[in-house]
C-alpha cells in the first residue's frame, strides 16, 4: 500500500526557551557548553530566570524535524506527549499550524509539559538544558499503530531513549514500521547521549534502523574514537544508510560501497546552530521519502540546514519548498 503519510516523528515534545547571551554566561552558571543536559524542575524554574529575555516556541528535535518536512511540501505526524497545561497547548497548537498532524491527547495528570532552555553565545552554538516533564512518559501505547504503518519513514529521536518507558515506545514503533514494510531511522542526538546508550545502540543500529543520522562528534564518540574517516567506515558495515554532517565542511553519506560527500550550503553569516542537525534530517528524509537519490537527499538537507542556521530559532521562517526550487 502506498504510504499516506512521509514521515513520522517520534520523540520530545518540547517547548523551547531560546535566549542569546555573553560567554561567560555559559560558565558563570556551570553549563555544558555546547550540550544537552537533563535537568530536574528546580534547576529549570531557576535557570530560566536567569535568561534574558528570548524567544518561546515549541520544539523537540523530532518535532523540528517534523515540521522542517512540511515546509518542503510534505506529509508529516508528530508522535509525542504533552500535559493539559499552557505550554501544552502552546506546543500543539505551534505544531499543527506548522502543517503537521498531532494527535496523541494531552495528559490529564503527571508532570508539566517539557521545556528546553537554550543559550545562544556569540560563536553561534548552542547549550540546552531540558526538563523533559511528561514527554518522558510517552508509552507504547501512545504510539498510533495506524500512523506508523502509513508512514514511509519512522524517524525516532535518540534523546528520548533516556527514559525507560520512552525507550519501549520506540522499539513499538519501529517493530510496527518494519511489520508493514516500511523503513526505519534513527537520530544519535548528542554525543553525550551516545555515550549514555552506545552499546544498546549498536545493536538497535544492527537490528531495527535503515537510515541513521550523526554529527561528526556523534559518530566519532559511537565507535570511541577521534577519527571521523574511521568511525565513517565502521557505521558503513552496521547501517545501510548513514547521513553524518560536518557543520561547514558539508555531510557525507554512506551506504554500502559508495560514499557521497556533500558540500554546505553557503551562509552569509551564522547567527544560531539550533537546530540545524533537526532541519538537515528533514531535507533528507523528504527525499528519501519521495525515492531520491543520496545526493539530492543530503543537497536538501543541507539546503534547510543552511536556513535554519541564518536566523535564532529552530523553526524555518521562510518556506523551504519555495527554496529548493
Amino acid at each position: 500500500m502506498v504510504p499516506s503519510i512521509d514521515v513520522v516523528g517520534v520523540g520530545n515534545a518540547i517547548v523551547d526557551v531560546i535566549s542569546t547571551v555573553p560567554a561567560e554566561f555559559i560558565e558563570h552558571h556551570g553549563l555544558a557548553k555546547g550540550a544537552m543536559t537533563l535537568i530536574d524542575a528546580d534547576r529549570a524554574t531557576s535557570l530560566y530566570e536567569l535568561m534574558p529575555p528570548g524567544i518561546e516556541s515549541s520544539g523537540g528535535s523530532a518535532a523540528n524535524t517534523a515540521v522542517g518536512i512540511a515546509s518542503l511540501g510534505g506529509r508529516a505526524e508528530f508522535l509525542g506527549k504533552v500535559r493539559d497545561d499552557q505550554l501544552g497547548a502552546v506546543f500543539v497548537h505551534d505544531l499543527r499550524a506548522a502543517g503537521v498532524a498531532f494527535d496523541v491527547d494531552p495528559s490529564s495528570d503527571g508532570p508539566p509539559t517539557a521545556r528546553c532552555l537554550i543559550q545562544v553565545t556569540p560563536d553561534a552554538e548552542r547549550t540546552m538544558n531540558t526538563f523533559l516533564g511528561i514527554a518522558a512518559f510517552l508509552t507504547p501505547n501512545d504510539i498510533d499503530e495506524a500512523v506508523v504503518a502509513s508512514a514511509a519513514v519512522t524517524y525516532c529521536e535518540g534523546y528520548l531513549w533516556d527514559a525507560e518507558i520512552a525507550k519501549a515506545a520506540i522499539h513499538r514503533a519501529m517493530d510496527i514500521a518494519h511489520d508493514s514494510d516500511r523503513r526505519v531511522s534513527l537520530t544519535l542526538s548528542d554525543s553525550f547521549c551516545v555515550d549514555r546508550h552506545r552499546h544498546e545502540w549498536l545493536d538497535l543500529l544492527a537490528d531495527k534502523v535503515d537510515l541513521v543520522f550523526a554529527n561528526e562528534a556523534e559518530i566519532c564518540a559511537l565507535f570511541e574514537t577521534d577519527d571521523f574517516d574511521s568511525a565513517r567506515e565502521q557505521i558503513r558495515d552496521v547501517v545501510e544508510v548513514s547521513a553524518l554532517t560536518r557543520s561547514a565542511r558539508g555531510s557525507v553519506v554512506v551506504s554500502g560501497n559508495d560514499t557521497w560527500v556533500i558540500p554546505a550550503s553557503p551562509v552569509d553569516n551564522v547567527v544560531d546552530a539550533t537546530g540545524a542537525g533537526d532541519l538537515y534530517a528533514s531535507g533528507f528524509l523528504h527525499g528519501f521519502a519521495h525515492g531520491a537519490d543520496p545526493e539530492r537527499c543530503a543537497g536538501l538537507g543541507g539546503l534547510a540546514a543552511a536556513e535554519i542556521i541564518s536566523h535564532i530559532g529552530a523553526r524555518p521562517r521562510v518556506s523551504l519548498a519555495d527554496l529548493t526550487r
